[in-house]
Parts: structure tokens; sequence; C-alpha cells
């Protein structure tokens, strides 16, 4: 690793931690008045939603293949998840060792299950894949109704409240920052060259297969963390829950963001886990306003808000500096008139 690049590694995380420090203080002190609790809770449900969708992007944006089961993934996380820290419960561990366990737990479930999913279907491309995905979701929860386990369709109550907004930011941030250096890595420029031309890298010698259940499976993964820090922050779950409708609003919201980047994944995550709340008093059109939102950003953003971007604090200090600079030092020399030019010589 570079120094320049260490040294913006260091500058972003100094940004996210000012960030933390920021909103904790806020809560602490009670700076929303009335709302600081419900503020808090909509931050949060926005920090494990952008763990879900980032891994989401994964697939959609980096892999270039359509899925519409990723609320399966996302279940199956929640429910082993929540299953693991009531089995570990009263064994002596804090209450963050526990959480940590029981999200890991979850996340090694949905990978695996994205492996055994992802070994026959990606095979398939296109409408195909996404449809296999969708029964596959659907599959996941018509198990998880009959199954005493999970309550057998009946609430699944009784889970530990372990994901506070401080555990649930710092796993979003964990979970971010791996996915963005997978995305960086030998690892995920090979499965964007797939992207890019699916038959060129068949030719070259790259196992495709291999590289698109690799990717799919640690989308998976951390699927099911998100969902496994969804467990335990909301104490009950339903497998309803989990439904076509789920995996839609994770889609819209990567769509939104711009597939292919992470940071389109943070803010359409974060813009559309606050819309429901500011829709309240309409709940009965939060999936109009999704629409609406969705067929605009469609209209004049085909490729969502940021495209391909990715916001970097080194780059954009980078350019405020280059700003200031170009206003504190030495004018620009004017262009040259026409008048300043010396005539052509004749017959030139």
């Amino acid at each position: 690793m570079t120094k320049k690049r260490a040294l913006s590694y260091l500058l972003n995380f100094a940004g996210v931690a000012v960030l933390f420090a920021a909103l904790t203080a806020m809560f602490a002190f009670n700076g929303f008045g009335d709302s600081t609790t419900y503020v808090e809770g909509v931050c949060t449900t926005a920090c494990y939603t952008i763990i879900m969708v980032a891994s989401l992007n994964l697939v959609v944006g980096f892999m270039g293949e359509f899925s519409l089961g990723h609320a399966g993934f996302v279940s199956v996380g929640a429910y082993v998840a929540a299953i693991t820290s009531n089995a570990l419960a009263g064994r002596g561990l804090s209450d963050a060792a526990l959480l940590i366990v029981a999200v890991l737990a979850g996340g090694l479930a949905a990978g695996l299950a994205g492996v055994l999913v992802g070994i026959p279907a990606l095979r398939l491309r296109g409408d195909y894949l996404a449809i296999v995905t969708m029964a596959f979701a659907e599959i996941i929860r018509v198990v998880f109704c009959n199954l005493e386990i999970t309550g057998g369709g009946r609430t699944m109550s009784g889970i530990l409240k372990l994901s506070t907004f401080g555990s649930t930011f710092w796993i979003m941030v964990v979970c971010v920052t791996i996915m963005f250096l997978f995305v960086r890595s030998r690892f995920g420029r090979t499965v964007q060259a797939i992207r890019e031309d699916y038959i060129a890298a068949e030719a070259s010698g790259i196992n495709v297969t291999f590289y698109k259940v690799m990717t799919f499976a640690v989308s998976s993964f951390f699927a099911g963390v998100g969902g496994g820090v969804y467990a335990h922050y909301m104490t009950a779950m339903i497998p309803t829950n989990f439904d076509f409708n789920y995996s839609a609003e994770l889609l819209s919201e990567v769509i939104i963001g711009g597939t292919g980047s992470l940071t389109g994944s943070i803010i359409g995550a974060a813009f559309l886990s606050a819309l429901p709340e500011l829709m309240r008093q309409f709940s009965t059109y939060r999936m109009l306003g999704y629409s609406v939102v969705l067929v605009l950003v469609m209209l004049f953003r085909p490729g969502g808000i940021f495209g391909r971007w990715e916001f970097s604090l080194t780059r954009a200090l980078e350019k405020l500096a280059g700003r200031g600079k170009s206003k504190t030092g030495a004018p620009e020399p004017l262009p040259e008139s026409p008048a300043a030019k010396p005539a052509p010589e004749k017959g030139a």
C-alpha cells in the first residue's frame, strides 16, 4: 500500500469517526428535541439497510447480474442469528460479543445458501437468473413459515435487543469497508471485467463461474449480516416481512443510488429508509412514493444518482485546496487577443 493511499484511508476513517461522534452527541444531548429517539431509530434502520443494499450492489452493479431474491438471504441471516443469540444467551458473553457471534453465524449461513443457489443458478443470465433467485426467496419464506423454531408462520418474538445505533453504525462501516476493498482487489476487477464482456473474459482463461459464485457468496454473506443486525434491533420477525416486495425495495435503492457505486448504495439506502418515516401520514402510498422516485431517476439519471462514481474525502479536500490556490495565488494569464498577435507575413 502506498503512503498516499494509506493517508487517504486514514483521512476517510477520520471523517467517519467525526460523523459518528456528531450523531452520538446529538442523540446523547437530545439535539432533536422530542424526536431524538425517533431520529436515532431511523438512523439505525438506515445503517443496517445500507449493508443489505451495498451487498446487493455487488451482484447487480459490479457483477452485472439481476437478482430478485436478496430478501431470502437477508431472512436466512436474520433467523439464524436470532436462533444463535437465543441459544448462547446467559453463557457469559457480553452483549457486544453475543451480537458479533450471532451476526457472523447469520452471515455464514446466508453465504452457504448463496453458494448452494449460485452454483446452479449463475450458469443462467438475465431474466432467467432473476426468476431463479426470486423462486429461492419464496422457497425460503415458505420453509420458515413451516418450521417450529422460527415460529411456524407466526411472529418469532423474544429476540434479544442487542443492536444499538453505535454497534449498528460500526458494523456497517466494517462491512462497507470490506466490500470496498473487495471491489478494488484483483478479484473485484476480474468480476468487473466479466461484467463488461462476458465472452472476452471467458476467452482470456478466466473461470467465470468461479468468480460469479464467489461474488454471489460474498454478497449473500453481507446480506445475512444485515439481516442479523435487523433481527436484534426489531426483536420480532415474521417470514412475510421478507417477501418479493422487500427484494424489490432493496433493488430500487440500488438503482436509485447507482449500480456500481457503493456511495450510491449508502445514499440510496439512507434516503429510502427515511422516506417511509417522512411519509408516515401517507403510509398507504409508500410504494407509490418509491415508484415515483424510481421513475424520475430513470428519466433523468438512468445510471442512478451517482452512476459508478465513488465519494472520497481526500479527493474533495484536494479539489477545495486547488480552488483555494487558484483564488489566492497569482492570477492566470488572460488569453491573448487577436489584435495582439503579429500579422502573418504575406505569402505565408
